[in-house]
C-alpha cells in the first residue's frame, strides 16, 4: 500500500487534494506499472513462459518496467520499439538494455499494425515463444491490478485522477470505485480513441463513472513546453515532489487549471495518482 499525502496550496481554491504516491511503491517498478504487470507475470509463469515480449515508444516507462520485472523475476525480455534506432540510446532504453532487455525496432507503419497476428507471429518466430504484453501493459489482467488501487484509499473522496497513455490505469481505477468518479488526463495528441479503449478494456462490465480530459497533452506523447517545465519546477519547490513530465506533470497541470476554472466546487475531495 502506498501513502496518501495532502497537498496544501492556495491555488486549490477550497478543493482538498491528496496525492496517492504510487511512485514510492518500487523504485524500478513504480505503482501503476507494477499493478498492471503483477497478474500478467503470474499468468506468464503459469502458462510456462520464460520470456516476455512487449511494445513501446523510445521513452516508454512500460518498457523500463518490463525490463526491470524480467530481471527481478527471471524472465528474458524483448522490447519492440516504435521507429528507427537512434544512438546513443536515451536514458529509458539504456536502462532497459542494462537490465537485459533485447531491443528490436519497427518502422512506424509496421508498428501501427503491431497487434495483427501476422506481425506478432513474425516477432515470435524470430525471438521464440513469449508471453506477449500489449503496449503500455494494458489488458484485462492489468485492469484487474489497477482496480485494487481505490480500495487502498482510506478517506472519503469524490474524484480520483490519473494520467492516460493507453487507458488501462483509468479503466481499472474506474472499475474499482464505489460511488466516486474517475478523471483521466490524456498525454497523447489526437488521443480520443482512448474512450473506446477504456470501454474495451473494462470488458463485459463497463462503467460510466469516468471521463478523459484531452486538453493538456502539450503537443503529444513525451512532448514538453516551457510552461510545463516551469510548472514541474514550481511544484517541486512548493511540495517536494518531482513530477514525471511524460505523464503526471500533464495530469497535475491540467488538474490545477480545471480547479482554477471552477470546474470543481469548494469542498471537493480529490485524489491524484502519482505513479
Amino acid at each position: 500500500m502506498t501513502p496518501l499525502v495532502e497537498v496544501c496550496d492556495r491555488r486549490l481554491n477550497g478543493v482538498r487534494l491528496f496525492l496517492k504516491r504510487d511512485d514510492l511503491l518500487e523504485e524500478d517498478l513504480p505503482g501503476n506499472k507494477w499493478r498492471k504487470l503483477k497478474y500478467n507475470l503470474v499468468a506468464a509463469r503459469e502458462q510456462g513462459y520464460d520470456r516476455l515480449l512487449t511494445f513501446g515508444g523510445a521513452y516508454s516507462n512500460h518498457i523500463r518496467a518490463v525490463a526491470a520485472a524480467g530481471q527481478r523475476f527471471g524472465f528474458a525480455t524483448v522490447g519492440v520499439i516504435r521507429g528507427e534506432e537512434c544512438l546513443p540510446l536515451n536514458e529509458s532504453l539504456a536502462y532497459a538494455v542494462q537490465r537485459g532487455m533485447r531491443l528490436v525496432y519497427l518502422d512506424r507503419g509496421t508498428y501501427r499494425r503491431k497487434a495483427e497476428p501476422g506481425v506478432v507471429d513474425e516477432l515470435l518466430g524470430e525471438f521464440g515463444p513469449a508471453y506477449v504484453l500489449p503496449e503500455g501493459g494494458s489488458n484485462a489482467l492489468a485492469v484487474r491490478g489497477c482496480a485494487e488501487l481505490p480500495g487502498e484509499i482510506d478517506i472519503p473522496f469524490d474524484v480520483i485522477c490519473c494520467a492516460c497513455g493507453t487507458g488501462g490505469t483509468l479503466a481499472g481505477i474506474a472499475a474499482g470505485l464505489r460511488g466516486q468518479r474517475a478523471l483521466g488526463f490524456s498525454v497523447l495528441k489526437g488521443g480520443r480513441f482512448l474512450d473506446d479503449d477504456v470501454r474495451r478494456l473494462q470488458g463485459e462490465h463497463p462503467t460510466a463513472n469516468w471521463s478523459i480530459d484531452y486538453d493538456f497533452h502539450f503537443g503529444g506523447y513525451a512532448k514538453r513546453t516551457p510552461a510545463l517545465d516551469a510548472f514541474v519546477a514550481d511544484f517541486q519547490d512548493r511540495h517536494g515532489v518531482r513530477l514525471d513530465r511524460v505523464y503526471e506533470a500533464k495530469m497535475m497541470y491540467g488538474l490545477f487549471a480545471r480547479i482554477a476554472d471552477g470546474v470543481f466546487p469548494e469542498g471537493t475531495v480529490m485524489v491524484a495518482v502519482v505513479a
